[in-house]
């Protein structure tokens, strides 16, 4: 906080009233310059600096009486040098003005008024209200239907609608159990407002807002100009960036407490032996020697991991690809050497009293970090042995009951100093409040104690997104809850949702395990499959960790960052973008069998089964609610998303063909692929991989471009395995001769090349490209009559599988029509259309289907009646198998049951396979209705 005198505040605010109300400058003290990039108006007894920083941020800086600036806040970055720009200045009658090439600023002589605006002439905000500032408030008005977000988010146990708009008053401070705040408020109209102050109140009435948080004579804020990204990067410039995380916090994380150093391996080897991926475990209390004299709350604990102090525990998680870290406390014990040497050193903090601890019973007290000699002490002599011999990441739990924004913030600054001082590893941690500033240190943000349940796990969704609205992007949660013991279900849908969310951790109270196999057989395949597909996407992750940290944005972000101008999103925590190319939806009910999913505008592909969908519509999408498999993830025209073959650990095996998805759009996209070392900061320095990928497909040309490779670090990676979807060639440049039968044999050889076949996804083009080179390729479709070949290849062996099924002969007719639908959703298939006789033929179609190599699998079929023709053809489009990564393996049917007519015009089924490799067997759920139209819809998920 900011000290004031006694009645100087009235004072000033008379004087700048004074001032204010003389139009046109009349009062002779007043001057107006221009100084360095802005502007500094400059009275008797105050003066208001305004500076473009940035070409589109503004900073206003308010001294009263020949005050010199406050130094910053935590808030602010000590080392930001904010760039020079270029601004235009012009002093005219009524107004001055100062402008780049993204904002404008006017000051209105005669109103005595602030205006800032966009390049296209939108006023986004005005100040008139300047005389408040004399009592330390900021008072901006703006269009009143402009949606607002940021300044807070929510407690752990905090009834909570499931919204993001913030309205009335909003109070921004670090709070507890899992609150964030930031004293930063947005808007996708275009503007954000981020003041300098701990903590800051708004209030948000209508088109006015207004900002307390300066009791004393120094007033700092920054008004920005610009896009939700364009926002964020400023913030991130102002604040400071987040450095990045080692690469393993991109995997999984299992949090436990009550464990000792052979349950320890043994949990980790069930990971192994199940080839369930996981890259860290987060041991509670149990670790260290909690209660115990000679700084036991910073060594190990070796009644229960008696290998630690040795390293040779480190040394079995390193043979195992693992990591381990720790939680720590704020509070040490009084009666110990470590508590004397505090009390010597009056590092304790003044206003909490030493009290009985709850775990060990014996006085404990808090040390305030906000004091340089705390801080420089915490990562002792003591702590810097435990984390030599493996404990090498930070959960910083309690120090959020002190209600002081900076005590949480400064304990984790403590640790990030410590650790980067001593070693060359990055620093990890999560941590149970926020406040903006605290990104600088590494530092996660975990939402507290969270119950148990399917609407605990629900409410998880606006406290990441709002967080993320303010800031704080490493976000995480206790998946499957801290409190109580979640069912089989919620189990599998929470670590469903952790999948696609910054920080993938599972934890739960003493005692409490979240090992994926103690959920049943059904619990553990699904969560198994999500996190498996995590680890499918690392390479993708880890490319917005690095673009965090240098533009202010990261992997999880609401709607609104891509669609800030669509109304139905401005509110919508039911789905986020995973990134700039995945939409994403996870299930949060029990049992549901269709969810709703509104998709923005454009074409959406879904991930799992190919379908395309037009965006700017409410979609049903149908679950699976036996084997809980299903997350709803969508894929954004244009999208470029680099994968990762299976691997157990992040960086198991070396990289050497990065597999790219690409579903190109008519406009330009790109990606910027990024890789480094994974463990240090020499990325600081220069050493790192980055490599832009480009895509376009016109429908007369599609073109990819790999740019020039930037960077100082030398990679495995050898190729670029591109897969560009709907796209299928017949000549490629740059790769003439090249040609390659299949997918396998291009993958087999050694060198640059391009091959064409289907997939779930339907045509596409394979492009073999040299990493580190840039290269432009272009890629002439097809014609009509290789495509029709190609059609008429799969036409005959559609037409084997017919009669192997038992089915009706196709006419000559309706083999044409299966011709013309292998460009569309899939193989049709005529089926009789009698109740008795469809179903068991339908069966036999999906089982021989499941075994032909052409599809990926067997559960989505779209049946349309044939007019005049006593049958109906079905289209079957290719899924995703049982297992993840298990494609094209046979299932057989082993029996259908369960049939429901539940009215003329549709019925149900379920229908038993089992995979022929593995016996494993899954029971899905059919349906069949008549649409409006006549038309008959088959689809998994019944109706």
């Amino acid at each position: 906080m900011k000290g004031s005198k006694p009645g100087f505040k009235f004072v000033i605010g008379w004087l700048l009233l004074v001032w204010l109300a003389s139009p046109c400058y009349a009062d002779s003290t007043i001057t107006a310059s221009q100084n360095g990039n802005g502007i500094a108006l400059a009275g008797s007894n105050v003066s208001i600096h305004l500076q473009l920083i940035a070409p589109n941020v503004l900073q206003v800086q308010v001294l009263q009486n020949g005050a010199a600036a406050l130094p910053k806040s935590l808030v602010m970055d000590p080392h930001a040098t904010p760039a020079a720009i270029t601004a235009t200045l012009q002093d005219g009658a009524d107004a001055l003005t100062m402008s780049s090439d993204r904002i404008d600023v006017r000051w209105d002589k005669h109103a005595s008024q602030l205006a800032i605006s966009d390049k296209q002439g939108h006023v986004l905000l005005r100040q008139d209200d300047l005389a408040a500032l004399a009592q330390g408030r900021i008072v901006l008005s703006h269009a009143a239907d402009d949606p607002l977000y940021g300044i807070h988010g929510y407690y752990a146990a905090e009834p909570s609608d499931p919204k993001l708009l913030r309205s009335g008053v909003e109070v921004a401070k670090a709070g507890e159990q899992g609150f964030a705040g930031a004293p930063f408020v947005w808007s996708t109209r275009g503007y954000g407002v981020l003041v300098d102050a701990m903590p800051a109140r708004f209030e948000l009435q209508g088109a006015r807002l207004s900002i307390d948080g300066y009791p004393g004579n120094s007033i700092d804020y920054y008004l920005i100009v610009g896009t939700p990204a364009d926002i964020f990067a400023a913030v991130s410039t102002l604040s400071g960036p987040a450095p990045l995380y080692p690469k393993w916090a991109m995997g999984f994380t299992n949090s436990q407490w009550g464990i000792d150093e052979h349950e320890l391996l043994d949990i980790i080897d069930g990971y192994r032996q199940r080839q369930i991926p996981i890259d860290n475990v987060t041991l509670d209390f149990d670790w260290k020697a909690w209660g115990q004299d000679n700084y036991g709350e910073f060594r190990w604990n070796t009644d229960k991991f008696p290998d630690g102090p040795s390293g040779k525990l480190k040394a079995e998680l390193d043979q195992r690809g693992m990591h381990l870290s720790g939680i720590m406390k704020p509070r040490i014990h009084v009666d110990t050497v470590q508590g004397r040497y505090a009390t010597a050193h009056d590092l304790w903090y003044a206003d909490k009293p030493a009290i009985a601890d709850y775990f060990s019973h014996k006085l404990v007290r808090d040390i305030d970090f906000n004091k340089p000699a705390a801080r420089a002490w915490f990562f002792n002599d003591t702590l810097q042995h435990t984390f030599d011999t493996g404990l090498i990441g930070w959960w910083n739990d309690e120090g959020d009951d002190t209600g002081d924004d900076r005590q949480f913030m400064n304990m984790q600054r403590a640790l990030y100093d410590g650790q980067r001082a001593h070693s060359p590893l990055r620093v990890w941690s999560i941590n149970r409040n926020f406040y903006l500033g605290a990104q600088r240190y590494a530092y996660g943000l975990w939402s507290g104690d969270i119950d148990t349940g399917f609407q605990s796990m629900a409410d998880q969704r606006e406290r990441m997104l709002s967080a993320i609205d303010l800031g704080e992007w490493k976000w995480g949660m206790d998946g499957g809850g801290f409190k109580g013991h979640p069912s089989d279900e919620n189990y599998a849908r929470w670590v469903e949702f952790g999948a696609f969310t910054p920080v993938f951790r599972v934890h739960g109270s003493l005692n409490e395990k979240r090992q994926p196999w103690r959920y049943g057989s059904v619990a553990e395949a699904a969560a198994t499959r999500a996190i498996r597909l995590r680890y499918h996407f690392i390479p993708y992750i880890y490319a917005y960790e690095r673009k965090l940290h240098d533009q202010g944005v990261g992997l999880v972000r609401p709607l609104a960052f891509a669609y800030p101008d669509d109304p139905n999103v401005r509110n919508d925590v039911d789905a986020w973008m995973f990134g700039d190319a995945l939409l994403v939806a996870p299930v949060m009910q029990q049992g549901q069998t269709v969810k709703r999913i509104y998709l923005p505008a454009g074409r959406w592909t879904d991930y799992t089964t190919g379908v395309v969908y037009q965006g700017g519509q409410v979609i049903d999408y149908p679950l699976d609610d036996v084997s809980w498999q299903d997350i709803p993830l969508f894929v954004r025209e244009g999208a470029i998303i680099p994968t990762a073959p299976a691997m157990q650990y992040v960086g198991e095996k070396p990289l050497t063909v990065l597999d790219v998805d690409a579903f190109p759009g008519p406009s330009p996209t790109s990606f910027d692929y990024y890789d480094d070392d994974g463990s240090t900061y020499a990325y600081e320095q220069g050493a790192f991989y980055r490599q832009r990928l480009s895509v376009a497909n016109t429908g007369e040309q599609a073109t990819f471009e790999l740019g020039a490779p930037q960077g100082s670090y030398q990679p495995t990676l050898r190729y670029y395995l591109i897969k560009l979807h709907g796209v299928l060639a017949a000549q490629v440049s740059a790769l003439s001769g090249k040609h390659a039968a299949s997918l396998d044999a291009l993958r087999a050889q050694d060198q640059a090349g391009w091959a064409t076949g289907e997939d779930l996804y339907g045509n596409v083009t394979y492009l073999k490209l040299p990493a580190a080179h840039a290269i432009h390729v272009a890629l002439q479709p097809a014609s009509q009559s290789r495509q029709a070949a190609l059609a008429q290849r799969f036409a005959g062996n559609a037409q084997a599988l017919v009669h192997q099924a038992g089915v009706a002969q196709p006419t000559p007719a309706q083999l044409q029509q299966l011709q013309m639908a292998l460009d569309g959703p899939g193989v049709p298939l005529p089926i009789r259309p009698s109740w008795n006789q469809a179903l068991p033929n339908i069966a036999r179609v999906i089982m021989y289907l499941s075994c032909y190599p052409a599809w990926d699998a067997w559960n989505h079929l779209h049946a349309y009646q044939t007019p005049g023709v006593g049958s109906s053809t079905y289209y079957l489009s290719a899924m995703n198998a049982t297992r993840y990564h298990d494609r094209h393996q046979c299932l057989s049917v082993r029996g259908i049951h369960s049939v429901q007519q539940a009215s003329p015009d549709s019925f149900s089924f379920r229908v038993l396979f089992v995979a022929d490799d593995s016996q494993e067997s899954a029971d899905r759920t059919f349906g069949m209705v008549r649409q409006p139209d006549g038309s008959w819809l088959f689809a998994r998920g019944g109706f």
